[in-house]
Parts: structure tokens; C-alpha cells; sequence
């Protein structure tokens, strides 16, 4: 059986200028001339739907085995090239072999062996993920507790100091490990979603309800995400805790009034106690400084004392000291002393005991003048001798 009567070509008669007949004249290289139109799309199918069917065509039965075989190799280039698959720049690429773990790849343009042989997972490992407990959100890229529905069999917890709390968070975490996230845990939210509730019921169970309320909720946050990242670890759940954030912190809402009246109470005992301590701080350096007067004055006037006493003892040994060595003379000096204080004091009238006839004069009316000049006397008083044996070695009786 002759199959190329008309030329060398192995196909049968094949036209003028190809298997795509003769084209229409033009520049070289096809396209569009200068001044003339390019090739026409419509004649170029239609070409080719003429070639496909002058191929299949044959005159005595052995255009079937073509046909199979341009099939086979028309399916074979669609199933080898069903192997080309695409990674985003957010996720990454995990090849199978044979339904077993094989390798990674990168972002962008990658091949594996098509199905069955292998087959390509490509999870996001950049996009964070939000896991809601307590609560279930109606805006999942903006949680607010209390904008969709409570899910009490989570929210509610027993405090250290077994009291009940309501507490909404919400879990934010991402992908580490691709084949670890896909292949060690049967359902990660799910995982990741218990080992959090448990955690917190864990720190919550070991925390009062007051610190719970007020100043601890960011080292709960913390305690828990950093629990929750170590479960997960053990469970090789190739994922990373990123936050968690707790949306609401209240007691249940059948006593929460009660405890609103237990807030304001220990704003007012806050506040009371700022105010003693500010009393405090007011009245101890007042009290210190007057109590620290109190003792300078003390100590100046003890020291006066003993200055003046010892003045007076000085004083008084160096009198008995000049006594021992003129006792008449210190005798008489020290009853001048005396009675000229004695004398300075009082009225007084001197009078010449050789006149006879005086009549003594009382004045009852007129006080006596107090500080005027002091008549002198007319003569000395005699000194009245002191008896004999009155003296004695070192001093007087």
C-alpha cells in the first residue's frame, strides 16, 4: 500500500507550501506587511482542522492505528502535564508520594510526578488563624465578644479562690511546619482549640477572682499562650501560638451586680487609704519635727543647768577657799552682802541713838518707795564677834 503518492512527505499528498497548504503571499516571515494585512485567524483553523482530518483520513483502514496513537500521545501530554502546579507567595508546598510524605517546595512554578504517583498539598502558612472560645464571632477578622452567640459550657471557669468567672478569648496562631500541620494531628483547630481551654481553665483554676478582673488578665494571656504552645509542641502540631487576647472578664451575669457592688467597695477602700496614707505622710514629719524641738530644747536647758550648777559649785569653793585664808574678813564681807540685799528691800529710817525725845515715826499711808537711792548709814554696824571655838580647821560650825 503506497501512502505517499504525490511527494516525499509520509502523510499522502500534502499541499503546496506544507501541511498547511500554500500561505498567502506576503513579506517574509509571515505577519503583517507593509500596506498589506496579516494572516487570517479563521483560514488558519480551518487549515488545521483540514490537516487533522487529511490525517485520520486513509483509504484502505490504517488511519484507526494513527488515530489511537495521536490519542494516546494527546492524553499523554495532558497527564504529564497535569503535574504543573502553582504555590503562592502565602503557602507552601507539600508533595506526596504515593499518599506518603515526600518533600516541600517553594513558592511558584513546581512539578511533581501527576496522580497517582504524586499529588501536591499547598496549606497557608503565613495567614494567621483565629480560634474563638466562650464565644463565636460573627466578624472573624474582627472579634468582639459579646457581637455574636455565648457559648457558656466554654466561657465559664472556676477560679483559685472557687468563685465562677465568665471569660471570652480568642487563640491567634499560624502554620510552622507545613507536613507536621497536615499529617500528625487529624484536625489542628480542633487541637488547638481544646489544648487553649484547657490551659486556661489551668490558670484560671490557680488565680483569684479579683486579680483575674482587674491587673492580671495580661499575665493570664501570657501564661496561657505560652502553656498552649507547649501542648501543642508535644503533639508535633507544626503550628505557633502568635496571641491570645481575652475579650471579656466578667463574673456570670446572674451576680454580676453583687460584684459591681464589691468593685465600687474597694474603690472606696482604695481611696480611703490613699487618704489615710496621705494624713500619714502629713503628720509623722510634723510630729517628728516637734517631738526632735521638744529634746534640743530639753538637752539645751539640761545643759544650762549643769553649766549653771557647776558655775555655782565653782563659785562656792573658791568663796570657801578665800574663807580658810581670812575668815574675818570673809565673815565680814558676806554680812555686808547680806545685809545690803537685805537692806536694799526694805524701808528704812537711820537715826542718831545719842538724841533723846524721838518720837518714832510709822508711815501707814504712803507704800514704801521701791527702787530709790539708799541713804547711807551714818556709821558701820558693828560686827558681833563670833564666840571662841567657833572656827574650826577647814571651815565654821
Amino acid at each position: 500500500m503506497a501512502l505517499n503518492s504525490g511527494g516525499p512527505s509520509p502523510w499522502g499528498n500534502p499541499r503546496p507550501g506544507g501541511p498547511w497548504g500554500t500561505p498567502p503571499p506576503g513579506p517574509p516571515g509571515g505577519g503583517r506587511g507593509p500596506g498589506g494585512p496579516g494572516p487570517d485567524l479563521d483560514d488558519l483553523i480551518r487549515r488545521a482542522q483540514d490537516w487533522v482530518r487529511g490525517f485520520l483520513r486513509t483509504p484502505r483502514g490504517g488511519g484507526s492505528g494513527r488515530a489511537a496513537a495521536l490519542l494516546a500521545l494527546l492524553v499523554l501530554g495532558v497527564w504529564a502535564a497535569s503535574g504543573i502546579y502553582r504555590v503562592q507567595p502565602d503557602e507552601e508546598g507539600v508533595v506526596l508520594r504515593f499518599g506518603a510524605y515526600h518533600r516541600n517546595a517553594p513558592p511558584g512554578l513546581n512539578y511533581h510526578i501527576p496522580w497517582p504517583v504524586e499529588t501536591a498539598l499547598t496549606p497557608r502558612v503565613t495567614t494567621e488563624n483565629l480560634v474563638f472560645i466562650g464565644f463565636r464571632s460573627a466578624d472573624a477578622s474582627a472579634p468582639r465578644a459579646g457581637a455574636g452567640r455565648d457559648v457558656r459550657e466554654e466561657s465559664l471557669m472556676l477560679t483559685g479562690d472557687e468563685n465562677i468567672i465568665d471569660i471570652d478569648f480568642v487563640v491567634r496562631w499560624r502554620v510552622r511546619d507545613a507536613s507536621e500541620f497536615l499529617f500528625n494531628t487529624r484536625n489542628p483547630e480542633n487541637t488547638i482549640k481544646s489544648a487553649a481551654e484547657s490551659m486556661m481553665r489551668e490558670v484560671i483554676g490557680r488565680t483569684p477572682i479579683q486579680p483575674a478582673l482587674t491587673e492580671a488578665r495580661a499575665q493570664i494571656e501570657t501564661q496561657v499562650a505560652q502553656g498552649t504552645q507547649a501542648i501543642l509542641d508535644q503533639y508535633k502540631a507544626g503550628v505557633v501560638v502568635t496571641q491570645v487576647q481575652l475579650q471579656k472578664v466578667d463574673p456570670p451575669s446572674e451576680v454580676i451586680e453583687a460584684f459591681r457592688d464589691v468593685q465600687r467597695a474597694a474603690a472606696d477602700k482604695e481611696r480611703s487609704r490613699n487618704e489615710a496614707e496621705a494624713y500619714r505622710n502629713d503628720i509623722i514629719p510634723r510630729a517628728r519635727g516637734e517631738a526632735e524641738r521638744m529634746i534640743q530644747e530639753a538637752q539645751g536647758y539640761r545643759d544650762s543647768q549643769e553649766a549653771r550648777a557647776k558655775g555655782e559649785a565653782t563659785r562656792f569653793v573658791s568663796v570657801l577657799g578665800a574663807y580658810r585664808q581670812a575668815q574675818d574678813i570673809t565673815m565680814r564681807r558676806l554680812y555686808l552682802e547680806t545685809m545690803e540685799d537685805i537692806l536694799r528691800r526694805n524701808p528704812k529710817v537711820i537715826v542718831d541713838d545719842r538724841l533723846q525725845g524721838l518720837v518714832p515715826f510709822l508711815n501707814l499711808t504712803d507704800p514704801p518707795a521701791r527702787g530709790g537711792s539708799r541713804p547711807a548709814p551714818s556709821s558701820p554696824p558693828t560686827l558681833p564677834s563670833m564666840p571662841r571655838g567657833a572656827q574650826t580647821q577647814g571651815g565654821t560650825r
